[in-house]
């Protein structure tokens, strides 16, 4: 799908061709719509396919007419009925005239300037709109981290009282996306420390609180990452070591039941044996007292149990 946006008038319209100062957004383009804008701009095709290998690392490239730049973002992925964070990457190319993003799926980070939700966002300013999407992935990036963490937490409550292996398979999940989170951040701040350097791409003094903005908020999101990867791993080694001792704890507690009911099978049994005399079998209360003196001694095992705080 290929739109083309331009700000006019103080607001984002739609156009129907490349024009100066446009924003062509590609997401999940076909080969076709490659091959058009390729046609159109001059662009190499390569680079226009580039961000929708789900495997293509952060980096910049500068061509002659134009630079491209790929970061990674946040995405959600479904898996087993269930979502899992991942990142992939997104492609930015900056012309003399024009600027086009090319990514896998529709994202966030792109969707609040189509929607208008992006304060002073015009798409002929190049430099400001760059680090505004840079600016609003870091967002992103904090806002799933936060996410991840609220997850991990209520994950942690169900382990408190769990014996299987499904809760840490889950908080597993969780540790391999900030694994990703982190990795495709420090990439971004290495794109974004070239971006810097570049003469390419020029840099207006009215920008400077937005690139400050953007510096803190990608490394608060890269601390972030880190405190939680730590917490989270040192999580899963302790209530792997819960689990293994709730199970410890039931096979303890069948352990006393079956020697509990034991006694009175034993006691049966005994008097079920074919012999010719058994102590107290004249007796007309000889059940009885076989039955109560069962109940006695397995009584008097389970005081003993409770005691050493088996049960």
């Amino acid at each position: 799908m290929i739109d083309i946006f331009r700000t006019a008038e103080g607001s984002l319209q739609r156009m129907t061709g490349i024009t100066e100062g446009c924003w062509v957004a590609m997401t999940a383009p076909s080969a076709t719509e490659l091959m058009e804008i390729a046609e159109a701009t001059g662009i190499d095709v390569d680079h226009l396919r580039a961000p929708l290998d789900e495997e293509e690392r952060a980096r910049i490239e500068v061509e002659d007419n134009y630079t491209l730049i790929i970061v990674d973002i946040p995405a959600l992925e479904r898996r087993n009925d269930k979502d899992r964070y991942v990142t992939i990457p997104l492609g930015i190319i900056v012309a003399d005239n024009y600027m086009i993003t090319v990514c896998l799926e529709e994202t966030p980070v792109l969707k609040c300037f189509i929607d208008g939700r992006v304060r002073d966002f015009y798409t002929y300013k190049k430099t400001r709109f760059i680090i505004q999407i840079l600016y609003r992935n870091a967002s992103t990036f904090l806002q799933d981290l936060r996410t991840i963490d609220r997850k991990s937490e209520e994950i942690e409550r169900k382990l408190h009282i769990s014996t299987q292996n499904r809760e840490l398979i889950d908080l597993l999940e969780l540790e391999k996306s900030l694994v990703y989170f982190t990795t495709s951040l420090r990439s971004n701040e290495v794109v974004f420390e070239k971006m810097l350097k570049l003469e390419n791409i020029k840099h207006y003094p009215e920008d400077e609180d937005l690139l400050e903005d953007l510096i803190i908020e990608n490394k608060q999101a890269i601390e972030m990452a880190n405190i939680y990867s730590g917490i989270l791993s040192g999580t899963m080694d302790a209530f792997a070591s819960i689990i293994s001792n709730n199970q410890n704890i039931v096979m303890k507690f069948l352990a006393a039941i079956t020697i509990v009911l034991s006694i009175p099978t034993m006691i049966a049994s005994f008097y079920g044996m074919n012999f010719s005399h058994i102590p107290g079998q004249d007796n007309p209360y000889a059940f009885i007292i076989a039955v109560c003196a069962a109940l006695v001694i397995a009584a008097i095992t389970v005081l003993i149990f409770r005691k050493k705080k088996v049960f």
